[in-house]
């Protein structure tokens, strides 16, 4: 035996050790559109926070806004189809929000998910439980959204992100 080779089975066992890479694109942005607003026109209608806002929202929110530019398009209903991403354990986590003419959730659909666990968000049970919900809501995980073992912290941080979005529309769109 070389004496070279225990030196060599250690980068070899290490790299066996790291966990795979995990990414997956559910929808393209095309796709959750058509999904969440059917038969409906969509012009795009980006929106950038002033910093006034920017303050208002991360004080009644209690997350930090790290875009000031809002990619968002406006239905001809009155709608808006508004994507955003959120940190998850370590990567980010696309989703899009649906919100009708009052400011209420219509649908949320997960896009991109890049995390190796936590991808049960994407149930249709958990997102769910957003339909209806409006910046008057609490918006909590284990208060009036449920939390998935296994998946935490994307509970937490997209159910954060959503009470973003939805005190934004609140601040600056209304």
């Amino acid at each position: 035996m070389d004496r070279r080779t225990p030196f060599m089975v250690l980068p070899l066992a290490a790299l066996a050790a790291s966990p795979a890479c995990y990414a997956v694109q559910y929808l393209s942005v095309e796709q959750a559109q058509a999904i969440m607003f059917p038969d409906t026109i969509l012009t795009a209608a980006p929106l950038t926070l002033t910093d006034v806002q920017k303050r208002e929202i991360e004080q009644r929110s209690g997350m930090k806004v790290r875009q000031t530019t809002l990619k968002r398009w406006r239905a001809a209903n009155g709608g808006y189809f508004v994507l955003d991403q959120v940190l998850g354990k370590h990567e980010f986590i696309t989703y899009a929000v649906a919100l009708d003419s009052t400011g209420a959730v219509r649908q949320v659909e997960i896009l991109d998910f890049r995390e190796t666990h936590g991808d049960e968000v994407r149930r249709a049970a958990w997102r769910n439980q957003f339909t209806g919900k409006t910046s008057r809501d609490t918006l909590r995980i284990n208060e009036d959204i449920q939390n998935i073992s296994g998946a935490t912290l994307s509970c937490v941080h997209i159910t954060d992100g959503i009470r973003r979005l939805l005190i934004t529309h609140d601040v600056a769109i209304r």
